[in-house]
């Protein structure tokens, strides 16, 4: 199977599947896919948009009735989980239209307003209207990169599975940091 039947057939699933977990360098290589045109934009951000809306639900749910559990079970998320009621508190709204864009926090910020008293419909809402802008704007950005590499190499198709390769390995190494950080702090 090559490179672009491959993504052809699996990348809006990966997208989906990404996005659900964390997100941004799948959608970076989804916009940068598209780009090459192996997948179409407008759905690249629409499977995002899915994955990453569902992910936040399900930390939304899990805060809403596991709050006390979980928290006992993941010492790790203390200090994120402090630093987000901290922000809740300040910025209820604005939070939950952002968190996406905040290092560190996107994971633990949808179960601490789930925790809270906040509204499940309020929640669903603004919580849709920051998945859609977090990801027209990530997959739009890798969009562009693709552009911007063209414009600076020109033809890039004899280097493009070395450039998938490379954003993916600066992925996983962001990834194995975090996972290593999280170790420390656990110690």
């Amino acid at each position: 199977m090559t490179l672009e039947s491959f993504v052809s057939t699996y990348g809006y699933l990966a997208i989906l599947a990404g996005t659900f977990l964390e997100g941004e360098t799948i959608l970076i290589l989804g916009g940068f896919a598209a780009h090459r045109g192996y997948l179409e934009l407008p759905w690249v951000i629409l499977a995002a948009f899915t994955g990453t809306l569902a992910g936040d639900q399900l930390f939304f749910c899990l805060g809403r009735k596991h709050r006390l559990t979980i928290l006992t079970s993941r010492p790790s998320w203390k200090a994120r989980v402090d630093r987000a009621l901290e922000l809740f508190k300040r910025f209820q709204t604005y939070l939950v239209l952002i968190f996406r864009f905040l290092y560190g926090l996107r994971s633990v910020v949808p179960f601490v307003v789930g925790a809270s008293s906040f509204p499940a419909k309020r929640f669903v809402m603004l919580n849709a209207a920051g998945a859609l802008v977090w990801a027209a704007l990530i997959g739009t950005a890798g969009y562009l990169f693709g552009q911007a590499l063209t414009s600076i190499i020109g033809d890039i198709k004899h280097y493009e599975l070395g450039i998938l390769g490379a954003v993916a390995g600066i992925g996983v190494m962001i990834w194995l940091l975090r996972l290593r950080k999280s170790k420390m702090r656990q110690q």
